[in-house]
């Protein structure tokens, strides 16, 4: 387990993940953002990148579990991302879509922020988010990230996809100040 929250475990996933992370890249509701679901092999090879991103960067997207039922639900967790030409630490989350709308999002994603400031000794945290994902952008809100003013447009799946920077820098909490 990497770490825990209220009602949530987050740990690495692993190969036997493969089918509940079917269940959230392949629901086409829940994929919008990405302009639909992915294939068999996309999933595949997104379960392959978090599994690098372990070994080589010592995080990735972790399986997001709840503690109750012992149930994977989604994936939350901290990757290095570019905005432009600068790096940042981001926090990134998708759940499926039976369990939007209560709160788990949200919950992951400040214990990855936490993680990110109190383990990492990170200075700030960032997600990145398209324009037309209103709730992400939300959970980023409840979590004290800040809007940028820029916008950046990315191209996937031959789409041109507007994102926001939203970040929270180690400063703006007080919980993190020493």
């Amino acid at each position: 387990m990497v770490l825990e929250t209220k009602r949530l475990q987050l740990r690495e996933m692993t190969a036997a993940d493969y089918d509940a992370l079917c269940r959230i890249l392949q629901d086409e509701e829940t994929m919008y953002a990405y302009e639909g679901a992915f294939s068999d092999e996309e999933t595949r090879a997104w379960l392959d990148k978090q599994l690098r991103r372990y070994r080589e960067e010592g995080i990735g997207l972790w399986a997001v579990v709840r503690k109750d039922t012992g149930e994977m639900i989604g994936q939350c967790g901290l990757t290095w991302q570019m905005w432009k030409e600068r790096r940042f630490l981001e926090v990134g989350y998708l759940f499926e879509r039976r369990h939007w709308h209560q709160g788990y999002a949200t919950e992951a994603a400040r214990g990855c922020m936490d993680y990110a400031f109190q383990i990492l000794h990170a200075d700030e945290v960032c997600s990145i988010i398209r324009d037309t994902n209103l709730p992400s952008q939300r959970v980023a809100l409840r979590n004290g990230l800040v809007r940028q003013k820029e916008v950046w447009t990315k191209h996937y799946r031959g789409v041109n996809m507007p994102h926001y920077l939203y970040v929270k820098r180690r400063t703006d909490d007080p919980s993190q100040k020493e």
